[in-house]
């Protein structure tokens, strides 16, 4: 039993080590970015623009139960006033950052690491080799400086829009009823510069780590058509526990 639990935790730190020297590579790339404007545009348009229309619904729909659920133990006891401040920070410090990051995750980081792999199984990537190409260069730089672009800017996109669901539910719902102006000064009052900053804070490192886990598990994909799949499903998953691990830990810090 204790073996068996020693080689996994080698095999863990063997697979974090290696997603650390890729990370380091990658940036290292990062110099020859303007020479990969195009597919750094055609990755922020697949990250970003195409998960504008989830995160709109899903922030929005969030918001709205943020407040449903708040205004509803607020007006017993009448104060139902503070809901924007409750909503506000709710959006911005955690179920922003977190919720948008695991929609790109779902979404645009397991297109990534599908993607990478089918070079990977049918040896695109040894033909770019060939070519003296560097996968690390040609495929990782891109989609990591995308993530780091769009990530942030989803969140703040998402936490607009569900500070706005919030808005409406708050005016709209016969028992909670507060005016806009009501919810607004809440909000002004409870939302500092540094709460939006501590959320973009949480963004950029929930993005880094949505395009290294991608391109990893991408480039680490073998065994055919299955492979593939284990790899796409790995991606997500690994991706959402690295997230919840680093929200945890950067609340501790920024607290």
């Amino acid at each position: 039993m204790f073996e068996r639990v020693g080689k996994r935790v080698i095999a863990f730190n063997e697979i974090v080590g290696e997603m650390v020297m890729l990370l380091c590579q990658t940036v290292w790339f990062f110099r020859e970015a303007p020479r990969n404007i195009l597919s750094i545009f055609t990755q922020m348009s697949i990250i970003g623009y195409e998960t504008l229309p989830m995160a709109s619904v899903m922030a929005f729909f969030v918001g709205m139960v943020l407040a449903l659920q708040t205004g509803a133990e607020l007006q017993k006891y009448g104060t139902q006033n503070i809901i924007g401040g409750i909503v506000g920070l709710s959006m911005v410090r955690e179920l922003g950052p977190v919720m948008t990051s695991f929609l790109v995750a779902g979404r645009a980081g397991s297109a990534m690491a599908a993607e990478i792999g089918v070079m990977k199984v049918y040896e695109e990537i040894d033909a770019l080799k060939t070519l003296d190409i560097n996968p690390v260069r040609y495929l990782a730089m891109p989609r990591l400086i995308a993530c780091l672009i769009c990530v942030p800017a989803l969140v703040i996109y998402a936490d607009f829009v569900g500070i706005l669901g919030g808005a409406l539910l708050s005016h709209l719902h016969p028992k909670i009823f507060i005016s806009y102006s009501t919810y607004y000064d809440s909000l002004n009052t409870a939302l500092k510069l540094k709460e939006v900053g501590a959320g973009l804070l949480k963004a950029t490192v929930f993005g880094c780590i949505i395009g290294v886990v991608s391109c990893y598990t991408g480039f680490k994909t073998t065994g055919g058509a299955r492979g593939i799949a284990q790899s796409t499903t790995r991606a997500v998953v690994l991706s959402f526990m690295l997230i919840l691990v680093a929200d945890y830990f950067l609340t501790r810090i920024l607290l």
